[in-house]
């Protein structure tokens, strides 16, 4: 992977990683059309953590409430939400590693995930906030974002989603939804980090590593801005016909013209 690959992978997993068509989808898709043989997930942990950044940058504020007082409710949201995840992570771990290897499946993950947008964009008009949202609200968004380690899963569409399926306000799902991937993303990171140093893996060039974060993070705080613009005064369903082109058009390639799968 040279620098202009990694740079350009690192602005469309910035960018999709807030918008509900699934970075994680992009990266493996664009690596395959671009014939790229390195480790889909080692490329994608780097990228994650300048997405990390992104999310820290935006809601340094609400993160710093958080460190000052810890022991408050949202805080707990967190923690209802982070076990699911968790659990879903450590138990389907090889599995998941494995689709991301093949990517045999992302055609109809990308349709699974316009699916789910349209079902709570049709349902989603809660007013819940911090206070009404309950610990099992918390724990079915969690679940949500457990499923969405599969590669073209969106994580954000289906934290969103099952947030305005739980009824919260929108504008209060999204930064419910932004906030719950930083457990997930640095848990990730240093699993992977221990994973390089033990298999003696980390041999990689790191200029490309560092170019793809770096454009990840500009790419990612603008994409937040722009996410959370969208929920104030649109709706999902433009996400939702796009994803479901481009999952009808890799299915295509799967299962009948083989240019990249």
């Amino acid at each position: 992977m040279n620098i202009f690959q990694a740079v350009f992978l690192g602005i469309v997993q910035g960018l999709t990683e807030f918008l509900p068509i699934s970075s994680s989808g992009h990266l493996v898709l664009f690596q395959k059309i671009l014939a790229i043989n390195e480790p889909t997930l080692v490329f994608d942990t780097f990228v994650h953590i300048g997405t990390l950044f992104a999310v820290l940058t935006v809601f340094w504020q609400d993160i710093l409430t958080l460190l000052k007082k810890p022991f408050q409710r949202l805080t707990w949201l967190l923690i209802a939400g982070t076990i699911p995840t968790a659990i879903i992570g450590f138990t389907f771990e090889d599995f998941f590693t494995g689709l991301y290897k093949t990517g045999s499946t992302l055609g109809v993950e990308f349709i699974i995930t316009g699916c789910i947008l349209i079902f709570a964009e049709k349902l989603g008009r809660g007013r819940k906030g911090v206070r009404e949202t309950s610990y099992l609200d918390a724990a079915f968004i969690g679940v949500m974002q457990g499923a969405a380690i599969l590669p073209a899963i969106s994580r954000s569409g289906l934290t969103i989603s099952g947030a305005l399926l739980r009824n919260l306000d929108r504008e209060f799902a999204a930064k419910f939804s932004f906030l719950l991937s930083i457990p997930p993303i640095l848990g990730g990171a240093l699993f992977q980090f221990k994973d390089m140093m033990e298999t003696g893996s980390a041999g990689f060039n790191i200029l490309p590593l560092a170019a793809g974060t770096i454009a990840a993070a500009a790419a990612g705080y603008l994409s937040i801005r722009f996410m959370l613009g969208i929920l104030k005064r649109g709706n999902l369903r433009g996400f939702a016909y796009y994803v479901f082109a481009l999952g009808g058009l890799v299915l295509i390639d799967q299962l009948f013209t083989h240019i990249f799968f």
